[in-house]
């Protein structure tokens, strides 16, 4: 069973830009919760246990979010708000599940992952990217079942448009097994369209095995100089890991741009 994920949070936020110049994208309201709880959410409602996040000395803006008790403790005793106090008790509940770790050079969400080793107990362990959000259904919940189906590792997929696969990790399938889930042959990192084996995207959600670990400790730095988790996972299909494309039933949002962020908040506001 998945009981950890880890969610690389270390990241500028430089395609929300001013916004981010003073605050961590993570916490920018979506129809006004900030962005992170609802990656949250979709990690308590799917199981999961314990939670890591990777920041930078830049973003302990978000650790400081779940760790201002004497704020709320003063305003609560004062004034004795129900939703103040409700919104203190769920952050409480979020911060018993969460766990620091520091990134403090932007070298990839390869390296991102690789900080999170020695907290990593299990075979497998879930990864989610914050910001891509997948609405009206739990995209982690459902990958866990196909993950506990086929005892191998998962991602999150769907077809994008041929023009931007160069923004994406992009796969070729090898056989489908149903109607939602695919066996994956090879993937690449921002393909040029040229190159792109096809136009199915993975999507920020992954179950990953440990022995991923062991690929990214020898993972030469790819494109812009990073270390990206989708060489290391070509590596092993190499060695012939299972890895399944999951076609997941939720509504995908892009909350890592400008007009994306502006647009989930609309999509949201009408569930």
């Amino acid at each position: 069973m998945i009981k950890q994920a880890i969610i690389p949070l270390a990241g500028l936020g430089t395609r929300l830009l001013p916004l981010t110049s003073v605050f961590a994208k993570e916490l920018l309201p979506i129809n006004g919760k900030p962005g992170i709880e609802y990656i949250l959410d979709e990690c308590i409602e799917a199981g999961i246990k314990e939670i890591i996040f990777i920041i930078s000395k830049k973003k302990k803006m978000i650790k400081r979010y779940f760790y201002n008790d004497n704020f709320y403790k003063k305003i609560i005793l004062k004034k004795k708000d129900p939703r103040i106090i409700n919104e203190y008790k769920k952050i409480l509940k979020y911060k018993k599940m969460i766990k620091f770790v520091y990134q403090n050079k932007p070298l990839g969400t390869g390296d991102a992952v690789l900080k999170t080793k020695k907290y990593i107990k299990d075979k497998f362990f879930l990864m989610l990217l914050p910001d891509d959000l997948i609405v009206k259904n739990n995209c982690a919940k459902s990958m866990i079942k196909v993950h506990k189906k086929y005892k191998s590792s998962v991602m999150a997929s769907m077809n994008v448009n041929k023009k931007t696969v160069s923004r994406w990790g992009i796969y070729k399938l090898k056989k489908r097994i149903d109607k939602k889930n695919y066996i994956i042959s090879d993937v690449v990192e921002k393909p040029s369209i040229k190159n792109a084996p096809s136009n199915k995207a993975v999507i920020g959600r992954y179950i990953l095995p440990k022995k991923i670990f062991s690929k990214l400790l020898m993972q030469k730095p790819g494109k812009n100089s990073e270390i990206h988790i989708t060489d290391s996972i070509q590596s092993l299909i190499k060695e012939n890991y299972k890895f399944i494309a999951h076609n997941f039933s939720g509504k995908y949002l892009d909350c890592g741009s400008m007009n994306g962020y502006i647009k989930s908040s609309m999509e949201i506001s009408k569930l």
